[in-house]
């Protein structure tokens, strides 16, 4: 493909793909098949890796994420973002009401909203495209966090119709239920603490380091609130309806999740429905939000000095109810990590039944200083996970006993161990204790490590019992009589299984590394030690100092990769792993051209078009060498903005020439 055809054929892509995507995740009306999109999306992947100029910040593939972020810059808000007051009952909303009457002349009309449990957003759109997103922040001023939510599909990158030039959209972006389930489900299979609400889940991804995380966790966005479009339409109401053919997913007022109204009356029956109904949304909210309509009747009305006059927040009552603690359990998950659990007196709660609450840690329980037997007071925290909130003291009987927290694993009787700056304790036999010896063999065969098909966790359970394995290494001895031998497992299942194994062997070493389940080496930091590193090899005998000089690793990571190694009985699961023939180092891809060979780059600072790694991935695919420090061997200095002033002056003193991203771009053409 010459540049002609590619410049053709990106367009052709990006078109189809952002009206592929708009039809999926704001319309849910699909036309294709996920496949089919994934398949257009990676062939535009391959061009733009080919030609890198041609890469935009508003192609489609920076939906997938990869960008890193080391700090989110401050940005002051154009227009404040203030809060709104609150109100728990129909006499206040009427008292609000009554107060809006008496300050403007003729009738209101009020615009009822669902109140969005999730993160407030303010993005900036100049001539169709994305340009900025900033957070609430204080109100006054927010985190810049564009390259997350550039990855949030039902956000658009660029606009259709006929939009300003230059106006900014404000919104909630929230975790849908489904999705914060299913993270919390992989996180109990990893033997990670799981997250506690949505909300806060949405709030800690969105200021994620790594943009590719933050893809992956499926955020979602309802997008109401237009401002400096001057008199688009008369009200608020009417604005939120036309912004829906630019492009963007607003309310669904079908689904009346927004709705006009003229009196007091309407506004209770729309809280009065979603206060009875809310349980049956995809999403949490925590009430509703009233307007005033027309916005000359807001400007009437006007502010004061923490939120406008012209709105209010109808808050729901969270739903509490009151149960015996019958006893505590401890689990153990894949790590150690030791989870108390209360098994509780059935009650009813939000619609299910509830029989247990999660007691997060030690530090949880001595808080809530329980007792056996108490009358403990249950709320579902972010109406998923039911917790305990408190103790009903009057009920409590003078001799009941105060639960304890417990010295040894539960399972393998190991003495606990409490890392200092940690609220979990941890059972530190993590080779010897069966349900992390079963955790880490069910994360290792999981989609992201090594994807074995034809074994879950119900088969790694029998496998385990039945004492035909007991790491990961045991897998690759696994055979054909071994595995029909097993209740209930045919000879079609028992040839996907073993076959399902030796596929496993052709996975990439970053997927090797990352199956092997060393504390603090996720997905994205597995990548980074395999490209910084090379090798399983390189990796074991690394020294503090060389495993911190990879891009993204700190103390705590480094720590915890010698920890691993040091262990005997982990260094002989590797060299088995070795022995059957897994990928334990970097393959090299074939390089794009040799116009960078035997020429060393250090990238520093934020640049433009291309994010730090796929600059360096640039540098690697047509022959040169990234390094870590700025040296007399250094022969370039790739420098973006903010790049530290030190690392400027030491480059500028060695004489080393200093590029700029335009330069690099002019350096690889030639």
């Amino acid at each position: 493909m010459n540049r002609k055809e590619a410049i053709t054929r990106v367009a052709e892509l990006t078109s189809s793909l952002n009206r592929h995507n708009h039809l999926y995740y704001v319309e849910s009306n699909p036309e294709i098949s996920d496949y089919d999109f994934d398949m257009m999306l990676n062939e535009l992947q391959k061009i733009e890796l080919e030609f890198p100029d041609l890469v935009t910040d508003h192609s489609p593939t920076k939906r997938v994420g990869g960008d890193i972020t080391k700090k989110f810059d401050t940005v002051i808000h154009k227009y404040p973002m203030l809060s709104l007051a609150n109100s728990y009952s129909k006499e206040e909303i009427e008292e609000w009401v009554n107060r809006a009457k008496k300050l403007v002349d003729g009738n209101l009309e009020y615009v009822c909203e669902l109140k969005y449990d999730g993160v407030a957003i303010g993005i900036q759109y100049v001539n169709g495209k994305l340009k900025q997103a900033v957070t609430r922040g204080d109100g006054t001023q927010g985190e810049n966090v564009t390259s997350n939510v550039k990855t949030i599909r039902s956000i658009p990158l660029t606009l259709q119709g006929d939009y300003p030039g230059d106006f900014e959209i404000r919104g909630e972006i929230f975790f849908p239920l489904d999705n914060f389930r299913k993270l919390n489900e992989q996180r109990r299979k990893n033997g990670d603490p799981e997250f506690a609400n949505p909300r806060n889940t949405a709030s800690g991804t969105l200021k994620m380091q790594d943009s590719k995380v933050v893809s992956d966790r499926g955020l979602d966005c309802f997008l109401y609130g237009v401002y400096g479009t001057g008199d688009l339409k008369p009200g608020h109401f009417e604005t939120v309806q036309k912004v829906a053919d630019w492009g963007f997913k607003i309310p669904s007022e079908k689904k009346r999740y927004i709705e006009k109204t003229t009196s007091v009356d309407g506004v209770m029956d729309f809280i009065m429905h979603w206060d009875e109904h809310r349980g049956q949304l995809p999403f949490e909210i925590d009430g509703i939000v009233i307007k005033v309509n027309q916005y000359h009747n807001q400007e009437e009305l006007g502010y004061t000095a923490k939120s406008p006059r012209w709105a209010i927040a109808y808050k729901f009552k969270a739903e509490r109810v009151e149960s015996k603690l019958k006893s505590v359990v401890y689990q153990v998950g894949r790590t150690g990590a030791i989870t108390p659990v209360a098994n509780l007196q059935p009650i009813q709660l939000g619609g299910t039944t509830v029989k247990r609450a999660s007691l997060h840690n030690a530090d949880q329980i001595q808080k809530l200083d329980l007792h056996f037997e108490d009358s403990v007071y249950v709320e579902k925290g972010g109406e998923i996970i039911p917790k305990i909130v408190g103790v009903n003291l009057n009920e409590r009987k003078p001799e009941a006993e105060t639960v304890g927290f417990i010295d040894q694993c539960p399972e393998c009787q190991t003495e606990l161990i409490r890392r200092e700056g940690e609220a979990q304790h941890y059972c530190p036999n993590e080779v010897g204790c069966p349900p992390q010896k079963k955790g880490k063999i069910e994360h290792f065969i999981g989609r992201k490590a090594m994807d074995i098909d034809g074994l879950g966790a119900e088969t790694v359970d029998a496998l385990f019992e039945g004492g035909l394995i007991s790491n990961v290494a045991d897998l690759y001895e696994l055979t054909f009589d071994q595995v029909i031998g097993m209740d209930r497992m045919a000879d079609r299942s028992a040839n996907n299984l073993i076959d399902g194994v030796k596929a496993s062997k052709e996975k990439p070493f970053h997927k090797v590394l990352f199956g092997l389940g060393i504390r603090f080496v996720g997905e994205t930091v597995a990548k980074k030690l395999a490209k910084g590193l090379k090798s399983m090899e390189a990796i074991s005998k690394a020294s503090f100092d060389e495993l911190v000089a990879v891009d993204e690793i700190g103390d705590k990571i480094a720590m915890s990769i010698q920890e691993y190694f040091l262990d005997e009985r982990n260094r002989k699961i590797v060299e088995r792993l070795i022995a059957y023939g897994l990928n334990l180092e970097v393959v090299e891809k074939e390089q794009a051209s040799n116009v960078l060979e035997g020429k060393s780059f250090v990238v520093s600072g934020v640049f433009n078009a291309f994010s730090r790694p796929e600059l360096k991935e640039m540098i690697e695919a047509n022959g040169g060498k990234n390094v870590g420090s700025i040296s007399k061997k250094t022969d370039f200095v790739l420098a973006g903005d903010k790049m530290g002033p030190s690392k400027l002056q030491k480059a500028t003193d060695l004489g080393i020439k200093i590029l700029s991203e335009d330069d690099f771009i002019a350096l690889l053409n030639e």
